[in-house]
């Protein structure tokens, strides 16, 4: 294991207290250690973070989200855990919350990732495995405590895709919990969500332009190349007018990239689309610029 709770790994043999002293395991919390040289990234700090607060714990949030396979957690997200009582001590980096779970609401996950059922937890837990909240409780979690509406939208929708659920299976928890902090604000977040979102900065470029007040684009549109009989995705498009939307990210990067995308968009252009491409700098520090460029795009031709 790369993540031990000291005193329970000592008490079963796996480690002696000298060796967690010793320079194979980093002390990450009180009676928490991680095999040196492991990133400590949020999948860790979150099994770190349930090791320490015990088998009654659940992580939550962003916490959650990673462990279920969402790639999409702000980089200093906490880990994040709801626990049964308060009183406990607070550590630089953990979030612990009381709040009310029922059984449908948590997942019991084996070391691996994978789903196990209830009846198996001693076991799984003795290997590895950890409680979390379920795609739909992690989603409206995050959907409610998010700051801010796209931050709230761009969860939704990260979730969603990646967990292959409805955005208004969020509604659907909402009522199971009527009156939660927060919950005021979900139709319209999931009214803006959209599960086929391929990736967060995708979602906020969505938003750019549906905030803005222009019409709602379609997400993940393909078009076919008759010749190939082969498509390529449109991450956002406009179809009656033919016009795509695409946020370049670090995958368009490289020889290998730049090659793909020439063919690519050579193609969409020969079909008769016009093409509008953005970065993570346009997005968030040029949003007015979008969509100034869309507004112009989208408005009717003037009859001559």
């Amino acid at each position: 294991m790369e993540v031990l709770r000291g005193s329970a790994a000592v008490a079963a043999g796996v480690v002696t207290e000298s060796q967690l002293r010793g320079p194979n395991w980093v002390r990450v919390l009180p009676d928490t250690y991680v095999a040196r040289g492991v990133e400590l990234d949020l999948r860790v700090r979150s099994v770190a973070a349930f090791r320490h607060v015990g088998a009654n714990g659940v992580l939550a949030g962003w916490s959650a989200a990673e462990l279920l396979g969402v790639r999409a957690a702000p980089h200093d997200a906490p880990a994040e855990v709801v626990v049964p009582a308060a009183g406990r001590r607070v550590h630089q980096g953990l979030v612990l919350r009381r709040d009310r779970l029922r059984r449908r609401d948590v997942w019991l996950l084996d070391a691996d990732g994978r789903r196990r059922p209830h009846a198996d937890r001693s076991r799984v837990l003795a290997e590895g495995g950890v409680h979390v909240t379920s795609p739909e409780r992690t989603a409206y979690d995050l959907a409610r405590r998010e700051p801010g509406l796209v931050r709230a939208v761009v969860a939704v929708d990260a979730v969603a895709n990646a967990c292959r659920i409805a955005p208004s299976a969020v509604l659907d928890v909402a009522v199971r919990n009527r009156g939660a902090r927060g919950i005021t604000r979900l139709p319209r977040v999931v009214d803006l969500a959209d599960a086929a979102a391929g990736s967060p900065m995708e979602t906020r470029l969505r938003l750019v332009l549906v905030l803005a007040g222009l019409p709602r684009p379609t997400v993940q549109h393909p078009v076919l190349y008759d010749d190939a009989r082969t498509a390529v995705w449109l991450d956002l498009a406009y179809p009656e007018q033919r016009i795509g939307v695409e946020y370049e990210g670090a995958q368009h990067a490289g020889v290998e990239g730049l090659v793909r995308d020439a063919d690519r968009y050579t193609r969409l252009v020969t079909a008769g689309w016009r093409m509008f491409r953005y970065t993570k700098q346009d997005v968030l520090r040029g949003p007015e610029r979008i969509v100034a460029d869309l507004r112009r795009a989208l408005r009717p031709p003037r009859c001559t």
